[in-house]
């Protein structure tokens, strides 16, 4: 196990596996997130409803693939296209009871990761369109012993260096 966050979450691996063989050898696989660096600074969002610091990403949406997923993601959250995201490996979890699933279970979301020129921050708040539920941005830096910041995500950003 890599972390356990306070409502009992786990985060249990990374896993070494093709992006293309993801979904065919693991089951379910659920959400792609993604990390996001600006320089040397992870970039984060405040996600109103969760009330905590985050990266980025979501939920597949039906007959989406896992790229299609964090390309979406990201130009809804950050207002970036084009770019070109890592693909890091397949995040397993056991997730506690919530809102999309009432039972403790497994579940699988891919990992990418992005480092963006500095210049780059100007656009993203200009063109990011889900401020909705990302309400602002930080970098880690600021906020990191500040504010609350999701313990699962926070251990995510190792594996973007």
């Amino acid at each position: 196990m890599i972390v356990r966050d306070s409502a009992g979450n786990e985060l249990l691996a990374i896993i070494d596996v093709p992006e293309e063989l993801a979904e065919k050898q693991y089951s379910p696989v659920t959400h792609a997130l993604l990390v996001v660096k600006i320089g040397e600074e992870y970039l984060l969002g405040w996600n109103r409803w969760r009330q905590d610091w985050e990266i980025f990403g979501g939920c597949k949406e039906k007959g989406e693939t896992l790229r299609e997923c964090i390309m979406r993601e990201a130009e809804e959250e950050l207002g970036i296209s084009g770019v070109e995201y890592t693909y890091l490996g397949l995040m397993h979890y056991k997730m506690a009871p919530g809102y999309f699933n009432p039972e403790w279970h497994e579940e699988y979301g891919a990992l990418y990761g992005v480092t963006l020129r500095s210049e780059m921050l100007k656009e993203i708040e200009a063109k990011r369109a889900d401020k909705e539920e990302i309400e602002r941005l930080a970098f880690y830096s600021q906020v990191k012993g500040k504010e609350k910041i999701a313990e699962i995500d926070e251990a995510l950003l190792q594996f973007w260096t």
